[in-house]
C-alpha cells in the first residue's frame, strides 16, 4: 500500500511542477523553507527539489544532515542549514566527535550542496534542562573549531534556534529583554555569535497570541491584512503586523545586551490549515493568508527599528508531517500535501504582473475580515516543540501579554 502511495507521488510530481508556476510561480526575493521529515509518506529528496524551486526557495533549513536531501540538491544552488539535534549536545562537546561529525556530514558535501550553516541544538534553553543547557556552548564551540580545523569556519557559520518564550518583555518591542533567569547563558552565546559572525536564530509564531486569546488578538494584526496597527511609545515606530514587532523586539533585547548589530533571523514561522477544535484560526484560509502575505513581506527589506536590514525568514514548513506528536495543528503547517499537490494556493506573483488566479488575501476589504488559520512549532526537540513545551504556550499569553493588551487598547481608542 504504500509502495504504491510513493509511485503514485513519483508520477504525480512532474505533472505537479508542469503546472507549479500557476500555484506557486517563482519570486525573486530570498525564500527560506523548513524541510522536516517526521512522516512515513513523503516523495524521494530528488522529487523535493523541484517543489523547493516551485515556491521560489533559496534556502533550505533540515533538522538533521540526511546524506540524502544533501546529495538530491547537489549542484542546484539552494543553501543549506543542517542540524544537530538536542541529544547530539553532550557527544558534540567532544572535539574529536565534533570534527568527525562535520567530516561526514557537512565536508563531505562540500561544494558541491551549498551547506552554509549548522544550527546546534533547538530551543535548548527554554526546557528548562541544565544538562542540556550546559552542553549547548561547549557543543556549538567544538563544532566551530572543527570548521575552523578543516578550514571551513569561513564558509560555514555555527549557530542555535531559540524560541521566542527566551524573552522576557516583547512589549512595546523597544522594552524587549531576555528572561533574567537565562541572562548568563544567553551573554556567553552572543559572545560566540559576535566572535563568529553567525546569526542569531529565533522561532517566531504570532498564531499562539491568537490561539490564547483570539476574542483579543485582533487577527488581521497576526495575519498581515490591513489594520491600524500600533505605535510603540517609545520609540514612535509603527508596527501593523505581529511578526515585524516581535523581530523588533529581539533587536531590542539584543541591543539591551550589548549586541546591536548581531543579524536576527527567523528560523521557523508559520501557520497550521488544521487543528483541533481548541485551536482558534487553524483553517486553511488562515494559512494561505498568513504564508502567503509572509511570502510577499520576505520580498521588501527591514524592520521599523532596523530598516536596511535583511529579512532573512525561514517558513514552516515544506510538507504534512503524519508522524508528529502533539495536538492536530502539529501534522498540518506544510504548504505541500505528501503527494505533492498544495495544501492551498500562495497565489505569489513571479515578477511584475505575473500571479495566478488565486488571491490570498492581500489588502482587500472582503478578506480582511474571513476566518482565519494557525500554526504551532517544530523541532528537535523538533518532534514536540508544541505539544511539550509549557514555554511555547508561555508565548502566547506570557511574555506577549503586554504587548496583546496594548495593542488592543491601542486598537480601541484609535
Amino acid at each position: 500500500m504504500e509502495s504504491g502511495a510513493f509511485h503514485y507521488c513519483s508520477s504525480v510530481l512532474l505533472l505537479i511542477i508542469s503546472v507549479g508556476i500557476l500555484l506557486f510561480p517563482l519570486m525573486v526575493a530570498s525564500i527560506g523553507i523548513n524541510y522536516g521529515q517526521i512522516a512515513n509518506n513523503l516523495p524521494s529528496p530528488e522529487d523535493v527539489v523541484p517543489l523547493v524551486k516551485s515556491v521560489g526557495a533559496t534556502k533550505v533549513k533540515l533538522y538533521d544532515a540526511d546524506p540524502r536531501v544533501l546529495q538530491a540538491f547537489a549542484n542546484t544552488g539552494v543553501e543549506f542549514i543542517v542540524g544537530l539535534g538536542n541529544d547530539y549536545l553532550a557527544k558534540m562537546k567532544d572535539p574529536e566527535k565534533a570534527q568527525a561529525w562535520v567530516k561526514t556530514n557537512v565536508q563531505a558535501f562540500l561544494p558541491a550542496t551549498n551547506i552554509t550553516s549548522i544550527f546546534v541544538g533547538n530551543e535548548v534553553l527554554t526546557f528548562n534542562d541544565t544538562t542540556l543547557t550546559g552542553s549547548l556552548l561547549p557543543a556549538m564551540q567544538s563544532v566551530h573549531t572543527a570548521l575552523v580545523n578543516l578550514g571551513l569556519d569561513k564558509q560555514v557559520a555555527v549557530t542555535t534556534a531559540h524560541s521566542l518564550a527566551i524573552l522576557e518583555t516583547s512589549y512595546p518591542p523597544s522594552a524587549g529583554a531576555f528572561r533574567p533567569d537565562l541572562t548568563a547563558c544567553i551573554n556567553q552565546l552572543l559572545s560566540f555569535h559576535a566572535k563568529t559572525g553567525s546569526p542569531f536564530l529565533i522561532n517566531a509564531y504570532p498564531f499562539f497570541a491568537y490561539k490564547a486569546n483570539p476574542k483579543q488578538v485582533p487577527l488581521d494584526f497576526v495575519l498581515f491584512q490591513p489594520n491600524s496597527g500600533i505605535v510603540d511609545p517609545s520609540t514612535n515606530l509603527r508596527y501593523d503586523n505581529m511578526l515585524i514587532a516581535q523581530i523588533d523586539a529581539v533587536y531590542a533585547a539584543l541591543a539591551s545586551a550589548g549586541y546591536k548589530k548581531l543579524p536576527v533571523h527567523i528560523s521557523e514561522t508559520g501557520w497550521p490549515s488544521r487543528g483541533d477544535e481548541d485551536e482558534a484560526g487553524a483553517t486553511p484560509e488562515n494559512a494561505k493568508k498568513y504564508n502567503g502575505n509572509l511570502f510577499k513581506l520576505m520580498k521588501k527589506k527591514g524592520t521599523p527599528m532596523r530598516p536596511s536590514s535583511d529579512l532573512n525568514i525561514y517558513v514552516f514548513a515544506l510538507f504534512n508531517e503524519n508522524m508528529k506528536p502533539g495536538p492536530t495543528s502539529e501534522r498540518n503547517y506544510g504548504l505541500f500535501k505528501p503527494d505533492g499537490t498544495p495544501v492551498y494556493s500562495l497565489g505569489i506573483a513571479t515578477n511584475e504582473g505575473v500571479s495566478n488566479a488565486t488571491s490570498f488575501g492581500g489588502p482587500t476589504p472582503e478578506s480582511s475580515g474571513m476566518p482565519n488559520t494557525m500554526p504551532e512549532s517544530s523541532s528537535t526537540g523538533y518532534l514536540s516543540i508544541s505539544s511539550s513545551s509549557p514555554e511555547r504556550y508561555h508565548l502566547g499569553v506570557g511574555p506577549a501579554f503586554f504587548f496583546i493588551m496594548s495593542m488592543v487598547i491601542r486598537l480601541v481608542l484609535y
